[in-house]
């Protein structure tokens, strides 16, 4: 959920970047409403189930252009209360977690991208564990000095 919203704020870090505009920090700090279904495998004794989560997403996002042509971005999106009820048992559920994107270019690239974001239902075993590290650096000679994504879901 939060990734969807995270990963198109790189295009609007590029497209200013190449405008070529210097300017101050700029602060974004919003609510976003979000309504989606989300499928807990482990539910329901395994046989899994659809949950409607709705509420807000926090989300704030932090842009630099500093005078050196340098760009840096951050994001910070949290849930905040993100609840629904499995359609199946009728159990209760609730987001929460954090997504972050640090974002920093000039001649090289560099993008440190961390999410963890849980379903937490009533009683054990079907709490939904998703979580993401993702970092590169890229040199200006467009070498790629260090990578690394890891991605884990699990059902505790």
């Amino acid at each position: 959920m939060s990734v969807i919203a995270l990963r198109p704020m790189r295009c609007l870090v590029f497209c200013m970047a190449l405008l070529g505009t210097s300017q101050a920090a700029v602060t974004a700090n919003v609510k976003v409403p979000v309504d989606i279904p989300v499928f807990i495998p482990c539910a329901a004794n395994g046989a899994g189930e659809l949950v409607e989560l709705q509420g807000n997403l926090h989300i704030l996002v932090r842009f630099t252009i500093d005078g050196k042509g340098g760009v840096h971005a951050a994001t910070h999106a949290q849930p905040q209360g993100i609840s629904g009820t499995g359609q199946t048992t009728g159990d209760k559920y609730h987001g929460t977690g954090v997504t972050q994107d640090q974002f920093n270019a000039k001649l090289g690239v560099e993008e440190t991208f961390v999410n963890n974001f849980r379903i937490i239902g009533q009683g054990s075993g079907n709490n939904f564990l998703i979580h993401e590290n993702f970092h590169v650096t890229i040199h200006p000679n467009g070498t790629v000095t260090a990578f690394v994504d890891n991605f884990s879901v699990d059902c505790r």
